[in-house]
């Protein structure tokens, strides 16, 4: 299951149980949106009630940030799961993107709140 909201600075996606291709697919039509609006994107994904993933939702993720890979500015993920720290770092080598693993969600909002401040007043 998954959980998206539009934050001031960020797009907060949060996965509870297994990440799906169709949750995956709902995240993808909510950044399209983002980026339709704003031409670039910061990312909070709190993966911390993550118990797994589908090998089609892994499989659409590289596809999407390949893809996508100027569009966003920094992307935080709160999760402690080894799998998903190698898969950030997996990731970091196909976008452009900041990418940064945090264990606490407060550490994370903080990070892409002071990264948007830092923009604004350039």
């Amino acid at each position: 299951m998954i959980t998206i909201s539009h934050e001031a600075h960020y797009i907060y996606v949060a996965v509870l149980n297994e990440f799906t291709v169709q949750d995956f697919k709902e995240f993808e039509d909510s950044v399209l949106y983002e980026l339709r609006f704003h031409g670039s994107a910061n990312l909070l994904f709190d993966l911390s009630g993550m118990m797994g993933y589908t090998i089609d939702m892994a499989v659409e993720e590289v596809r999407f940030a390949r893809k996508h890979r100027r569009d966003f500015g920094r992307v935080a993920i709160v999760s402690d799961d080894q799998w998903v720290t190698w898969s950030a770092w997996i990731n970091n080598l196909l976008s452009d993107a900041e990418i940064e693993v945090f264990d606490d969600v407060d550490e994370a909002k903080t990070w892409l709140e002071v990264s948007s401040f830092d923009t604004e007043t350039k």
